[in-house]
């Protein structure tokens, strides 16, 4: 087999594959990337894009629907369901094609097939079944990325009992669907299948949707989401899926006892875990725990030469967390020394309706951390923005240190929260303090007002509330 010499290679081509390659390639190396299927991994193929694709088109038929509210005469107001997926396959194919562009632009050499590590510098991949190339580099990136975890004992037959991937691609809209897990993936589907008239029930083993966000916040959620229809059973384990010709039977276990729910469809959407099979990582001695890759602050795994980022490392499993991370890892390969990623500054966003969006600790969590806190609070109602477009529910909940000012976490429910909370982010990286934020002016009248107030409303000097 041939064999070509490369400064790195690159195997996985999603968001933390495809960001090392192209920032490898900015600093003057000579860069491979090996994907299987199609670059932009399951983000931009049958995640994070196709999803929100979905989410919006949910959102217009909530809101074309409420047309009478505004003064608007809309009748037989319908969905093309297969439009709707239509669309959504669509967009990823815009962007995935996007990716290829920016492969070209970089004169980065995309090697289709299955890669397996041979050695700390040698990746054979193989397509239908045989191989076909041996691609040398001196160093190699490990992005292979996550899949859905499967519930133990249950087999995702992908027609009844599907994951995330054939939730965004169904060929019909279901009329009922059980949906085990709630967090942001599992919520976010359960947001859009509501909207559009799915019922929609959600089941969850913690006593919580959203078990890492602030519990104010996600209480106020969970009676937004319930008003709007989706049932919760929270604290309440599944024992068992059955597929039959009249769809799924979900058995659920709580303290009311067990019970059964049935629906067209079951989606599991309890996790991810990382693709850490068949692709040698036992042959080289790369130390795995808990089924993803080890690594040290600069991302090299136990095995010199070898790297790895994204959500085959392990949590957070966030595309904008792999791209910084390939950031990271590609710069310090080129001799750059760069800042090591600050995890406490990672914003987490779940695009239901009304949206959730934080960065940094909770309250509680802060408090267990043994800081002392000033907490400020500013719902969206008061905003003259947020009466005027119609998107009065949430607030922001801002957590200070008490001692020093400094911002610890910032939590927002509501419209466009996932666009808000980039200020927030920067603030703390940059250490901001409350009245650094509150004596920011903001635009007026915009839903960030509420950003400004809650800071205010932390040291007793809130205007409107």
């Amino acid at each position: 087999m041939a064999q070509t010499l490369y400064d790195i290679v690159v195997l996985g081509g999603g968001p933390g594959g495809y960001t090392a390659a192209i920032r490898a390639a900015q600093l003057g190396l000579r860069t491979a990337i090996i994907e299987r299927e199609r670059l932009g991994g399951v983000c931009l193929n049958w995640g994070c894009i196709p999803t929100k694709a979905l989410l919006r088109n949910a959102e217009i038929y909530h809101l074309v629907r409420s047309a009478g509210d505004w003064g608007i005469s809309a009748e037989n107001v319908r969905l093309d369901f297969s439009h709707v997926i239509k669309r959504s396959r669509g967009i990823a194919d815009r962007i995935s094609k996007g990716v290829e562009y920016l492969m070209k632009k970089n004169k980065i050499d995309k090697i289709s097939g299955s890669g397996r590590l041979l050695s700390a510098d040698a990746i054979e991949v193989r397509a239908e079944g045989k191989a076909t190339i041996t691609v040398k580099g001196k160093h190699i990136i490990i992005a292979t990325g996550a899949r859905p975890r499967p519930i133990p004992g249950v087999t995702i037959d992908r027609k009844q009992i599907i994951t995330s991937m054939e939730a965004m691609a169904l060929p019909e809209q279901p009329a009922s669907m059980v949906i085990i897990g709630a967090g942001a993936i599992g919520i976010e589907f359960a947001s859009f299948y509501n909207t559009i008239g799915t019922k929609v029930t959600v089941v969850e083993m913690m006593p919580t949707i959203l078990p890492i966000e602030d519990k104010e916040l996600t209480k106020v959620l969970v009676a937004s989401l319930h008003r709007q229809g989706i049932r919760f059973l929270t604290e309440s384990r599944v024992e068992g899926i059955t597929a039959g010709p009249d769809g799924v039977t979900v058995n659920v276990h709580n303290a009311s006892g067990t019970q059964e729910l049935s629906a067209d469809v079951t989606l599991v959407a309890i996790g991810v875990q990382g693709n850490v099979e068949t692709i040698g990582l036992e042959s080289l001695g790369i130390k795995v725990e808990r089924g993803h890759i080890v690594v040290d602050k600069s991302y090299g795994t136990s095995v010199p030469g070898v790297f790895a980022v994204g959500d085959v490392i392990g949590p957070p499993w966030l595309a904008h967390v792999a791209s910084a991370e390939a950031v990271i890892c590609a710069e310090g390969i080129a001799g750059r020394n760069p800042e090591p990623l600050d995890y406490s500054t990672i914003p987490g966003c779940t695009y239901c309706h009304p949206q959730l969006a934080s960065v940094g600790f909770t309250e509680e969590m802060a408090v267990a951390e043994g800081y002392e806190v000033k907490v400020g609070r500013c719902p969206f109602r008061p905003l003259g923005k947020s009466l005027a477009i119609g998107e009065t529910e949430g607030m922001v909940k801002l957590v200070f240190d008490a001692k020093y000012g400094e911002l610890l976490g910032a939590h927002i429910l509501g419209s466009d929260a996932t666009e808000m909370i980039a200020e927030l982010v920067l603030a703390k990286k940059l250490e901001a303090t409350g009245p650094d934020i509150f004596r920011t002016i903001h635009a007026h009248p915009t839903l960030s007002e509420a950003v400004m107030e809650a800071a205010a409303a932390a040291y007793g000097e809130a205007i409107i509330i």
